[in-house]
């Protein structure tokens, strides 16, 4: 995985010394259902969570520059929400960030340059994101990085004792990408 940086930010792959840093902020009740999974209970199962995300290497933590200190993590995973596009080269991002950082634009800040990599590096056409219905917090990052509501699914979370959930799916072709990006270059 190659590291991406923002003005505040370095999205990098995980380290295993990065453990307290994963459990300060996933043993949060905030934090975790919000996504889909249960809080951590002890730093050792931040530990494990940490090197499925070395071996999956679609997970980034995001590190705040100002404090050298991983706040959240982000990744580009291999989903493909919509049976009718699947012949499209497509991730979805997800995210999740420490409650105390929350309402400082960190994650619109990440989401951006991780689209930029996705549709720059990786030379994907879509990109997805999704949130539950009761995630506002996520449905507001959607909306303000530029993605376009798509539809909805009803679903069970296997992690969360088969809760029932509606998730939001969002997402932004490469083409509308471009576009905008163009439209801000002329100014």
């Amino acid at each position: 995985m190659e590291a991406l940086k923002t003005e505040r930010l370095i999205l990098r792959e995980w380290k295993e010394t990065d453990s307290q840093d994963l459990y300060e902020y996933a043993k949060s009740e905030l934090v975790g259902p919000n996504a889909g999974w249960k809080p951590h209970h002890n730093e050792e199962e931040s530990k494990e969570i940490i090197k499925m995300f070395i071996r999956s290497s679609d997970t980034y933590a995001v590190v705040l520059k100002a404090e050298n200190k991983v706040i959240g993590s982000i990744g580009l995973h291999d989903r493909k929400p919509d049976d009718s596009l699947v012949e499209l080269k497509q991730k979805e991002i997800g995210y999740v960030l420490h409650p105390e950082y929350w309402g400082r634009g960190i994650i619109p800040e990440a989401v951006n340059r991780v689209i930029t990599y996705g549709f720059n590096k990786l030379n994907l056409d879509l990109i997805w994101c999704g949130h539950f219905n009761f995630n506002q917090n996520s449905k507001r990052v959607s909306e303000k990085c530029g993605f376009t509501y798509r539809f909805q699914k009803k679903e069970k979370l296997k992690l969360l004792g088969n809760k029932d959930v509606t998730t939001l799916y969002y997402c932004m072709f490469k083409s509308n990408y471009i576009e905008d990006n163009e439209s801000f270059n002329k100014y």
